[in-house]
C-alpha cells in the first residue's frame, strides 16, 4: 500500500463482513473436543464389557484410573490405546474370563 491510497470506512465494513463469514466457515469445520476423561459405564459401554471385565483391566494394570470421590475415571487416550493395540479385542476378552 502506498501513501496515496486511503482506506474508506466502506472498505473497513467489507473487510470485516468477510472476515466475520470466514470465522463463521471455520467454526463450522471444527472437529467437537472429545471428553478427556471418562467414568465406568462409559467406557465399558465403549468397550462392550461388563463390570467384572473393567475391573479385570484394572486389576491386571493394562487400564490405567484414577479415583476421585469413589467414582473411577479413565482417560480417553488409553481407552484409544487400548482399542488400538494388536488383538485387543482376544486380549480383553482373555483378561475378562480369568485368564
Amino acid at each position: 500500500m502506498n501513501a496515496t491510497e486511503l482506506i474508506t470506512k466502506q472498505d473497513l465494513s467489507d473487510f470485516k463482513q468477510e472476515l466475520i463469514a470466514e470465522i463463521r466457515a471455520l467454526m463450522e469445520l471444527k472437529q467437537p473436543v472429545a471428553k478427556k476423561w471418562l467414568r465406568s459405564c462409559e467406557v465399558r459401554k465403549m468397550l462392550s464389557i461388563s463390570p467384572g471385565t473393567l475391573q479385570s483391566l484394572r486389576v491386571n494394570g493394562l487400564l490405567e484410573f484414577n479415583k476421585i470421590g469413589g467414582i473411577l475415571y479413565y482417560r480417553q487416550e488409553d481407552i484409544d490405546k487400548l482399542m488400538g493395540s494388536s488383538n485387543s479385542g482376544r486380549n480383553i476378552a482373555r483378561v475378562g474370563k480369568g485368564g
